[in-house]
């Protein structure tokens, strides 16, 4: 197929990249020895790259099993545009384009081979392919474990499938896992004596934010304006929810639409398209979309809704900031959320009574993470197995991670005294109303509502009538929702939920068991984090970089293309700094590979010396 190559001679002809990121050399190097691997590194942490440079090294063909055809596609796409040759097999792909990959199989010229596991079960590929087969790589590995958050029963059959190829290494490879999680990937696909490479999870250009839910439209428009012009998703729970969220938007002014499963096959890829290929700034959707997309410049991710569990939470914020700079992730929390999951859930047919546990277990703990007023990147890490910070010691001190809205100072924990005598004041309420009653009659209640339905209760004479009074709504809502999710509230199922008290909200009262509540602060100015906004050039740089994003943007157009595939951002505000004459500088900057040099370099050379992009790109070979 093509001379071997070391990884570092590899990794800077085909990426044009000096250094590995962390743990990727050492995944390489155990494929290449022949021993399994599983890697787990956070999203946009080069996952990818552990099994494409295998591939560029020579060890054979690459069988990948990816969940989504999107995914597939953009990677196939990716891996051309830097020199590999690459190849998908799904029930979208064409006549035409199955001849071209059975035609370079044949020959042995195919680097990467891309496949849904229900191809791959479905019999006769690895037939086909045994003669050629380097390196079987399972990606979103996650998905083969009962435990994980998007169990794929056809994951569970690659064990078995890979047991007749015992020369041939396996890679796992996933964002999100628990140990738990990671212990049933190496069980269900047979890794023999793997290497276990276990990144940490921290993302730290990521800005966690998670504040009480009150106006969905309002916060959704609010937090957007922040990022006018920038890329962005936001998800919601339904596709009512998405198409309302759509039009607030779109009156508002902003670009955006709607991506879920009541839209045709054609309207969902038309959306994902656009916004991939940056005609559009904002996608807002369900949880349906996310995982085949490869824009690396999402500079936020709104949740409109509580996700179902802490590894969709980082699988879907984990969209945003895929280059490294900084990027917003924003959480709007209700209890309603965990009430409307947990019921669709529990509807599944055949549903087993472990599965009902464990999607228990998830809910109560993205529950907490949401409420609890504790650094967001510590809760995350530790959900995970590993400590915070990345470099803390046994029994080392917390610090301030400047990149959340607790350590920013926008949300604070209410002085324990304080917490305590006004948890004691809602359950209270809830007690003396016998549990008849939902979250907005006893908030009404706890403010002095004069509401008709409390009157004609007689419930003005009750001793917690105004106990709250002049305290904001949306604060004794959030109150009510961290004291359900802490278990010292509960909410009975139906269309019309309840509220009641446990055993343990009684202890509350009773002052033998502790409790915490937030609330957001309102500052006249927020205190800036630490994570300060890309660097990008200023002066006659910003003009040259401004040019040099129109040229990307219209040869990406013209080569239908997503424009993060020419170039990424980094790599144009490198250009714009050093401004290289010639093909040779231009190559010596991080991620110009020699395709890419080959490629586009002319062009960018001809921008950089001043040639006008528009008429560059018209002059450019379709």
């Amino acid at each position: 197929m093509m001379n071997k190559l070391s990884p570092q001679q590899a990794l800077e002809k085909y990426w044009g990249y000096r250094s590995f990121r962390p743990l990727q050399q050492q995944a390489v190097e155990a494929v290449l020895a022949g021993h399994d691997a599983l890697v787990v590194m956070p999203t946009g942490g080069g996952k990818s790259l552990c099994y494409q440079l295998p591939a560029a090294c020579g060890i054979g063909l690459v069988l990948v099993v990816s969940p989504l055809i999107a995914l597939m596609d953009d990677q196939v796409a990716a891996a051309n545009e830097i020199g590999l040759k690459a190849g998908a097999l799904h029930s979208q792909a064409g006549e035409v384009e199955r001849r071209r990959v059975f035609a370079e199989l044949n020959r042995g010229a195919l680097h990467l081979l891309y496949v849904s596991p229900e191809r791959l079960v479905a019999g006769g590929l690895l037939d086909i392919i045994r003669p050629h087969l380097g390196l079987f790589a399972v990606d979103e590995a996650h998905c083969v474990s009962h435990w994980g958050h998007e169990f794929r029963p056809e994951y569970r059959q690659l064990g078995p499938l890979f047991a007749g190829f015992d020369g041939v290494p396996r890679v796992a490879l996933t964002a999100t896992a628990t140990p738990q999680v990671q212990k049933d990937i190496i069980a269900q696909l047979g890794l023999r004596k793997p290497v276990e490479l276990i990144g940490h999870p921290d993302r730290p250009n990521l800005i966690y934010r998670s504040f009480p839910r009150y106006d969905q439209g309002h916060q959704v428009l609010e937090a957007i304006r922040q990022h006018r012009g920038e890329g962005g998703i936001v998800y919601a729970q339904t596709r009512k929810e998405v198409d309302r969220l759509v039009k607030t938007l779109a009156r508002a002014g902003v670009s955006c639409a709607p991506y879920h499963a009541g839209l045709s096959a054609l309207q969902r890829a038309k959306a994902q398209d656009d916004f991939v290929h940056e005609r559009l700034d904002v996608i807002v959707a369900t949880i349906a979309f996310g995982m085949g997309i490869d824009r690396s410049n999402v500079r936020y991710v709104i949740h409109a809704n509580t996700p179902r569990s802490i590894e969709h939470y980082q699988q879907e914020s984990g969209r945003a900031g895929r280059d490294g700079e900084p990027a917003d992730c924003i959480l709007f929390f209700s209890v309603g959320d965990l009430v409307t999951h947990k019921m669709l859930s529990f509807r599944e047919e055949g549903i087993s009574p472990q599965r009902r546990r464990v999607i228990e277990r998830q809910l109560s703990e993205i529950g907490r993470y949401a409420i609890s007023p504790v650094c967001r990147h510590r809760l995350l890490s530790e959900h995970f197995g590993k400590p915070y910070p990345v470099e803390t010691q046994p029994g080392a001190r917390a610090i301030d991670c400047g990149a959340c809205d607790v350590c920013l100072g926008e949300t604070e924990a209410l002085p324990t005294e304080e917490a305590r005598l006004t948890a004691q004041k809602i359950i209270s309420a809830v007690y003396r109303t016998e549990g008849r009653f939902g979250a907005v009659y006893v908030t009404k209640l706890l403010l002095g509502s004069s509401d008709e339905r409390i009157m004609a209760n007689s419930h003005d004479s009750l001793k917690v009538f105004g106990l709250l009074k002049g305290t904001p709504e949306k604060a004794v809502r959030a109150w009510i929702d961290q004291l359900i999710v802490q278990g010292h509230l509960a909410v009975t199922d139906g269309e019309y939920p309840l509220l009641r008290v446990t055993q343990s909200g009684l202890d509350v009262c009773k002052g033998t068991e502790t409790v915490r509540l937030g609330h957001p602060v309102i500052r006249s100015a927020k205190k800036k984090s630490r994570k300060a906004a890309a660097e990008l050039p200023t002066g006659p740089e910003e003009t040259l970089f401004a040019n040099l994003r129109r040229l990307r943007l219209l040869l990406a157009r013209k080569l239908s293309l997503p424009p993060y595939m020419i170039f990424a951002d980094s790599v144009l505000v490198s250009m714009s700094v050093l401004k290289p004459a010639d093909a040779a500088a231009l190559r010596e900057i991080k991620g110009v590979g020699d395709n890419k040099r080959d490629r586009y370099g002319k062009a960018f050379l001809a921008v950089i010396a001043g040639a006008d992009p528009e008429s560059i790109a018209d002059e450019f070979p379709s």
